[in-house]
């Protein structure tokens, strides 16, 4: 029986009829409702149709970005329906399939509608979609609603499609959907009192995955001191798995509390626990998938860590992983609102008042930050390779996007150059996997067997729990014995992955004779799936084969392998190298197996501790294989890595005289305030035209000290614009001297390219009332005493000799009195000798 009362109690009826008319006008809609209003619940009912009243039957999928929330709606909506999930509200999951010949309401992850929208773009006997959440920004999401606008445009302009989210970029949306109307349901909330709650000392901030115990500990206290100043059950939120595990084991002798724990790892009897009302208190320990993908009754406290978990992609070092940062404004709010859904309620907020208006307005979208290996295999099997003509509310970053297709490339998923899915890509996007995992399933089954080769690839799918340890031989068989929820999924995602692998005769080999142990089976396809991370013992570390440098820990098992394919690894706090989170023993046959792209043999020359090193390598990327010495190297090797040594130590390697010197500053001067044709002589140009102006020496040149023996002041003269007789004027635009009053010749000083210095003594420019000026520019005048120590220094000659000299003369008058220091300077004799050899 239809439970009217509860579904007649939903706020987000009154929105219905506008959305109605929306989607009858336009076709697509964007739907804001705040948490609780029951968006994913009653709307995806009414619009199949399902609430006997008068709206048309229609087949609806509903698109959610986690699993734990697909269930959870599947099974509110039959329950309202007072069905059980598979009847006419189903639901599917990767790996689990609940559904009927009478499913009129599907929900899904959107992981699973983009394996659906690619293998059939029409969404044959599908009339509406509802993408749920999407102000969360997960990339598939933004991916399926890009597929999605393309489907209505191109194949199905009668496709239904609304955006529904709690709180949303609405224009954006509706943008996004051709102009789509905006239809906003009001939602029921109380107030809900906020209570700063920091930490009496300060914590450590996050870092990676980790996060400072005392925090932790802080947290757990705070939920503590909730639930002796206020009624109700507590929802608190955490980043992760591991942070939930750790405050949970600090709430101990709660007495008649229950503490629950719900992630998307918890398993489904506890996740069922926590959307139902209990008979106790509660203090349900929570992800982000509590921020609004899942309604928790009874709530009145929120505690509220402020962390959250994003993923971050490292390139320099080959590293992707979730991380942990400070939760943004947006998700602060919807957590507050949890605790107003039913009643008044209050928030206690880990951080301190003044540190909230510092904090991001919002999460960053996920294809802002993520690996897009994934995302651009997507969107290669779509028919658009660089994403250009995609609906995105953020276009892919240009260098993310380019990695990425550099991998596809590496496994053959798309074609070089033109980036088009091969066939080997499409079969890789049909495994549900990251193309990482799909290559080591296809490829690993021939070598293992497809059960064992997706036992492997099933682990690293989803991250065991850190009890199994950090070796995946000893983690595979740790899932085997496992009766966890982590076990559970991992025999189901095996059995899922199995059935997907085609068994050729060669994979049913390796089956039969089951030859390959754990410790091969597990490192062969972790070398697959990450061969850049094929790492090799080097001293007290390892260098991998991207040329990073890793640790393993002290009680690892895999601390004293020569070889080790590095699945998971992270850097920490004040770490110059990466920490091996995960990683499985492979030998140097598997290494270059694996990494069979990387594998090179070959004459290299380099500059290293200042001098050239040449040798005969063969490595696998920058892990050297074997080294012998090279007696004659190419002179190209050789003229390259001394322009590698000119530009890590600098051009003094060359031989500068005081003479080369200052030309190079005389034509740094004149190109500065002259421009074209006078040459740029700085590092970077000089080192872009190195070819007009070290040659032939630097090819002729075999070692450090042949370069030490090129005359750099000649080899700059080659610069000159010789062409047209423009050179001639260099002596005239920069001259070297100039002639003062007394006929002195004085060199001037080019160091500074803006205004040249002329260091002279102040009686040799008696009767100058203008300051000097080469191309154009006045010179800095440093008047000297006539013991040439600084006593003024000018740029407008006329002016000192009015209002500075005085007070220069009285003091130098009194210090030199054998000179001549007329009062009328400008009218004087300028000289460079004293009142006795005058008179002579």
């Amino acid at each position: 029986m239809i439970r009217a009362d509860l579904l007649d109690q939903l706020p987000v009826r009154t929105a219905l009829p506008a959305l109605r008319d929306a989607l009858d006008a336009d076709g697509a809609a964007v739907l804001v409702a705040p948490p609780g209003t029951g968006k994913t619940t009653l709307v995806p009912l009414v619009l199949a149709g399902l609430l006997a009243d008068g709206s048309p039957e229609r087949r609806v999928v509903v698109a959610e970005p986690r699993r734990i929330a697909a269930r959870a709606a599947a099974r509110r909506m039959a329950w309202l329906l007072g069905e059980r999930a598979g009847e006419r509200v189903g639901y599917t999951v990767r790996g689990e399939r609940v559904v009927g010949p009478h499913t009129r309401v599907e929900v899904v992850t959107t992981g699973v509608l983009l394996q659906r929208l690619q293998r059939d773009q029409e969404l044959t006997g599908i009339d509406a979609v509802i993408l749920d959440e999407v102000h969360e920004r997960h990339l598939d999401a933004d991916t399926v609603a890009a597929f999605l606008c393309d489907v209505r445009e191109a194949l199905r302009p009668e496709l239904r499609v609304v955006a529904a989210s709690a709180t949303t970029d609405a224009q954006g949306w509706a943008g996004l959907l051709g102009g789509a109307p905006v239809v906003e349901a009001a939602g029921v909330s109380y107030p809900v009192d906020v209570v700063w709650a920091p930490p009496a000392r300060p914590v450590r901030p996050p870092h990676g995955m980790r996060v400072d115990p005392a925090l932790l500990a802080h947290v757990a206290a705070t939920v503590r001191r909730a639930l002796a100043e206020h009624p109700g059950d507590v929802l608190c939120f955490l980043p992760g798995v591991g942070e939930i595990a750790r405050v949970a084991g600090q709430l101990g002798g709660l007495g008649d509390v229950d503490v629950l724990q719900v992630h998307g790892r918890a398993p489904a009897a506890v996740q069922d626990a926590v959307l139902t009302a209990g008979a106790r208190r509660r203090v349900v320990l929570a992800t982000a998938v509590a921020e609004s993908s899942l309604t928790v009754p009874g709530v009145r406290i929120v505690v509220d860590a402020g962390l959250a978990r994003e993923p971050r992609v490292d390139h320099a070092r080959g590293l992707s992983a979730l991380t942990t940062v400070r939760a943004s404004r947006a998700a602060g709010a919807q957590r507050a609102g949890r605790a107003g859904r039913q009643a008044p309620g209050v928030v206690y907020r880990c951080w301190d008042e003044a540190e909230d208006g510092r904090l991001p307005r919002f999460p960053a979208p996920e294809i802002k930050v993520a690996d897009l290996t994934a995302f651009a295999l997507q969107a290669a099997c779509w028919g658009d390779p660089r994403a250009a003509g995609l609906a995105l509310l953020d276009p892919p970053p240009g260098g993310a996007m380019a990695a990425a297709r550099e991998v596809l490339t590496a496994v053959g998923a798309v074609e070089p150059g033109s980036g088009r899915a091969t066939e080997r890509g499409a079969r890789l996007a049909r495994l549900g996997l990251h193309p990482r995992l799909g290559r080591a399933l296809l490829d690993a089954a021939p070598a293992v067997g497809a059960r064992r080769a997706a036992e492997a690839v099933a682990l690293l799918s989803e991250e065991p729990p850190r009890e199994y340890g950090d070796d995946l031989a000893g983690a595979l068989r740790a899932a085997r014995r496992g009766g966890d929820a982590y076990g559970a999924r991992w025999r189901q995602e095996v059995r899922r992955l199995s059935g997907l692998v085609e068994r050729s005769a060669s994979a049913d080999r390796g089956a039969e004779h089951g030859a390959a142990g754990d410790d091969r089976v597990t490192g062969l396809v972790a070398a697959l799936a990450f061969p850049e991370r094929l790492a090799r013992r080097s001293g007290g570390s390892y260098l991998m084969v991207s040329g990073t440098r890793a640790e393993i820990g002290e009680a690892s098992a895999l601390r004293h392998a020569d070889w080790v394919a590095v699945a998971v690894a992270d850097r920490p706090v004040g770490a110059g190298h990466a920490r091996v989170r995960l990683g499985a023993v492979v030998d140097e046959e598997i290494a270059r197996r694996a990494a069979a792209s990387l594998y090179s043999e070959g004459d290299e020359v380099a500059w290293a501790d200042g001098a050239l090193v040449a040798r005969n390598v063969t490595r696998l990327g920058a892990v050297e294989l074997a080294v012998r010495p090279l007696k004659k190297a190419a002179p190209a090797l050789v003229r390259a890595a001394l322009l590698e040594g000119l530009r890590r130590e600098g051009l003094g390697l060359l031989r500068w005289d005081r003479d080369a010197e200052a030309l190079r500053q005389r034509l740094a001067f004149v190109h500065r305030h002259v421009g074209e044709p006078w040459p740029d002589v700085s590092d970077d140009g000089l080192h872009a035209r190195v070819d007009d102006w070290l040659e032939p020496e630097l090819s002729r040149a075999r070692r450090r000290a042949d370069l030490a023996r090129i005359d750099a002041g000649q080899a700059l003269r080659r610069l000159l614009p010789w062409a047209g007789g423009v050179a001639a004027r260099f002596d005239e635009l920069a001259p070297e001297r100039i002639e003062v009053p007394s006929g002195s010749r004085i060199r001037v000083d080019y160091a500074d390219p803006a205004q040249p210095v002329l260091a002279v003594k102040l009686q040799e420019m008696f009767g100058l009332d203008a300051t000097p000026r080469v191309a154009g520019v006045p010179v800095l005048v440093h008047l000297l005493s006539p013991a040439g120590r600084p006593a003024a220094v000018t740029a407008d000659l006329a002016s000192f000799w009015r209002e500075g000299y005085l007070a220069v003369r009285a003091e130098l008058r009194g210090r030199y009195p054998k000179h001549p220091w007329p009062q009328d300077p400008a009218a004087a004799e300028p000289t460079r000798f004293t009142n006795a050899r005058l008179r002579r």
